[in-house]
């Protein structure tokens, strides 16, 4: 019988010839540059900063108070609030004055000037309403008396002329055309009692803001030596 002749070394492996072939078959990866892995990691980190600083502003500004009354500042307030404070009445004269001030510094002129505008405002609002009202004697005397404490306020507006300071003469004129404002609704009232007019409740209601403007105009113009 032939021997059948077995080739040498068939069936067996190389370890080592097994390995190259291992590494040829895997691919290998790209190797990043390392400084492109640090810009990186700058570039995240600075976006995760700004992230952070853009949400605290945001919560800051939900979270501050609102000013509410920005156009009007401390020295104004002030301003004002030592100015009304030689009335009868100090807390309408700021409130009504404030709302009309749009001057950061205003001076004790401008602050007289405003006081004067207030006080129009309200006797045009009660001659209005006179006329609404039961014409009788009284009521038609009180109606003339506003309606002339009215012109002595317009007179005093007038002559506080932008620009130009008030004289010393022309605070003496503008005090006595307001004095004369307040005498005239004093007058007003006085007729409408004596009268027994039944109007006189109804008037003295719709008059006290009106008494209360002028008589603040009136100390205010009165103390003006002492803001100078």
């Amino acid at each position: 019988m032939d021997s059948i002749n077995v080739p040498k070394g068939y069936g067996k492996v190389n370890p080592e010839h097994h390995l190259e072939v291992q590494a040829q078959k895997i691919p290998q990866l790209p190797k990043r540059p390392i400084i492109s892995t640090l810009v990186i990691s700058a570039i995240a980190g600075l976006t995760l900063v700004i992230g952070l600083m853009l949400v605290a502003l945001i919560h800051k500004s939900t979270t501050e108070p609102i000013d509410e009354s920005p156009s009007l500042s401390t020295s104004a307030e002030s301003t004002i609030k030592t100015v009304c404070n030689v009335t009868l009445y100090p807390e309408p004269c700021y409130t009504s004055i404030s709302s009309l001030n749009s001057s950061p510094k205003p001076d004790p002129q401008s602050i007289l000037k405003l006081s004067l505008q207030v006080s129009i405002s309200e006797l045009s609002q009660l001659s209005l309403v006179l006329k609404t009202m039961n014409s009788d004697a009284a009521v038609r005397d009180c109606r003339d008396q506003v309606e002339d404490a009215l012109s002595q306020l317009n007179d005093s507006v007038s002559a506080m002329v932008v620009g130009e300071g008030l004289t010393e003469a022309k605070v003496k004129d503008v005090q006595t055309w307001v004095s004369s404002a307040v005498t005239d609704l004093e007058t007003c009232l006085d007729g409408l009692e004596e009268m027994g007019s039944a109007s006189v409740d109804d008037v003295k209601k719709k008059m006290r803001k009106s008494m209360e403007f002028t008589s603040n105009s009136l100390a205010i113009v009165a103390n003006f030596d002492k803001f100078r």
